[in-house]
């Protein structure tokens, strides 16, 4: 007997307890309590507007990955594999090399085109960056772009959020709502929330396109680290 695989965009093992849970996370804890009460104090420990960022993004990654396995993951029994974590055909690889093209362009023009509205590139970790570019400091930032945020962001954002999207209100709605919503997550970084959005969007299709968070890690980790070098290039 034949038995009919259902795509992973049509139903997951989740349901709106998940979702609420997730996202109270996010948008009460995260938001509330690491960005508003605890970056504050990370800044006033060391002095150093990158590093607390960095101290910031760490604490955030724990508190994220960790409400995924306990959330949506653990209590289901279901692997890493269930928010993507899994491999991709090697043909994406030209999905990955256009899709970053796209990003960075994209990024560029959206910035260039607020900044008419008075919108700066400048938020306080690229300040901080530019008038420390060490090697340590360059390192940290790179790493934290790069390899950190790219990883649990994904995984959240895309593997869990996009995955719980798709399945109920189609491609589109998804790509627009998820992207939304990691746009929202931005605050209080408001001059980058624009090209935030088309970062999501662009995030999300990869996924759509691949069934695996990686290629949305890769585009995302690689434009992270392009734009840190260029922070420090020309600054």
């Amino acid at each position: 007997m034949n038995v009919q695989k259902i795509s992973w965009k049509e139903r997951d093992a989740w349901g709106r307890k998940e979702f609420v849970l997730l996202m109270l996370l996010e948008f009460g804890f995260v938001i509330g309590c690491i960005k508003f009460v605890l970056h504050p104090m990370y800044s006033r420990w060391l002095h150093n507007d990158l590093y607390a960022g960095t101290l910031m993004g760490l604490t955030i990654a724990v508190v994220l990955i960790l409400g995924v396995y306990a959330v949506a993951l653990r209590p289901k029994g279901l692997s890493w594999t269930e928010v993507g974590l899994k491999p991709f055909d090697r043909k994406n690889w030209k999905l990955i090399a256009l899709s970053s093209v796209a990003l960075l362009v994209g990024a560029v023009i959206i910035m260039e085109l607020t900044s008419f509205l008075g919108n700066t590139y400048e938020n306080s970790k690229t300040v901080a960056l530019r008038e420390n570019t060490t090697f340590l400091a360059v390192l940290i930032a790179f790493i934290t772009g790069a390899v950190i945020s790219p990883l649990y962001e994904e995984i959240f954002y895309r593997g869990f959020l996009y995955r719980w999207l798709r399945t109920r209100v189609g491609l589109t709605g998804a790509l627009l709502l998820s992207a939304s919503i990691f746009t929202l997550i931005h605050i209080p970084t408001y001059n980058v929330m624009p090209a935030n959005f088309w970062s999501g969007v662009i995030f999300a299709y990869a996924y759509e396109r691949t069934g695996s968070i990686w290629p949305s890690v890769i585009i995302h980790g690689v434009t992270n680290g392009i734009m840190v070098l260029l922070t420090v290039m020309v600054g």
